[in-house]
């Protein structure tokens, strides 16, 4: 997918962090945007902003843990523009902890929103692109997942959300085979940033009642909250940069898009393990600060 001017992009999370930076990319390439987002007061403050830049801006509440929210996003989408080119399937929240400490609201949450949110993005406008796609034998359209580093790693007190970005990135792959396999003109990539301030460490603040938490945080959750809060904070690629990097990926038609390529290095230390059936490495090999600072927190208590 090369032209963007008067496409329609569908953003979920698309209020704040990349979501809002792919925003902002498409109001500049002239895109139709329609936003998603639980957050009402950025929502409509994104909206308003994208506006004033002389984007045309559909902008809902949308909880994508529930398929009937999506399913509304969609035909609101289709209502107003007619057609969906570019999804991202984005919404995106964090939570950490020793894996046998997180609760099932933890789990229910991260999961719903990371996992889920992306299948129903997949399953609903999937067979709707198709369609613009029959109706338009000019028509390409494009979907990115995001992912994470996390969901190619498994670094420790991060077990649900590595969990929910793993199935993100395999749910990728097979959405990239098989729209290859029916020759559909729809692109598919998985985005896959490392420690990018977005805001994602204060998740907690959108977090419903439904799944709310009991009790207070345990020891590891504060130490995975406070490594995240620190590596976040002090990333040196920017989301705006990732952004720019992700709509040159659907130019070339790049199905992997990596804010870090140097991480890799991590990645092939986890693969040669599985090739020669090596217990799984130290993820901060390369940073044992990073995992004394953990232990030391544990510790801590």
């Amino acid at each position: 997918m090369k032209d963007f001017q008067g496409k329609v992009a569908v953003i979920t999370g698309g209020a704040s962090g990349f979501g809002r930076e792919f925003a902002n990319v498409g109001a500049r390439l002239g895109m139709r945007l329609v936003l998603a987002d639980v957050q009402d007061d950025a929502l409509n403050q994104a909206k308003k902003e994208l506006e004033a830049l002389g984007a045309q801006v559909l902008a809902m509440r949308c909880d994508v843990r529930h398929g009937a929210d999506v399913q509304a996003l969609a035909d609101a989408a289709m209502e107003k523009f007619g057609a969906v080119h570019l999804v991202f399937n984005n919404a995106g929240v964090g939570s950490g902890g020793l894996i046998w400490e997180n609760t099932q609201a933890d789990w229910e949450w991260v999961l719903g929103v990371n996992l889920w949110g992306v299948i129903h993005g997949v399953r609903i406008f999937t067979p709707l692109m198709l369609e613009c796609a029959r109706r338009d034998s000019s028509y390409q359209g494009h979907i990115v997942n995001t992912a994470s580093m996390a969901g190619l790693l498994n670094p420790p007190t991060m077990g649900v959300y590595n969990v929910s970005k793993h199935a993100v990135v395999s749910l990728s792959e097979s959405l990239y085979q098989d729209l290859k396999l029916v020759d559909a003109p729809i692109g598919a990539s998985v985005l896959c940033p490392y420690f990018v301030p977005t805001g994602i460490s204060q998740s907690e603040r959108n977090r419903p009642d439904d799944v709310k938490g009991e009790g207070g945080m345990t020891a590891s959750q504060r130490a995975s909250q406070a490594l995240t809060e620190k590596a976040v904070s002090s990333g040196k690629v920017s989301a705006a940069q990732v952004a720019d990097m992700t709509f040159d990926a659907i130019r070339e038609a790049l199905f992997y898009i990596f804010s870090h390529p140097k991480a890799l290095g991590n990645v092939q230390r986890r693969m040669e393990d599985i090739l020669t059936q090596r217990n799984p490495g130290d993820p901060y090999e390369t940073a044992p600060h990073i995992r004394d600072m953990l232990k030391e927190k544990l510790k801590a208590g």
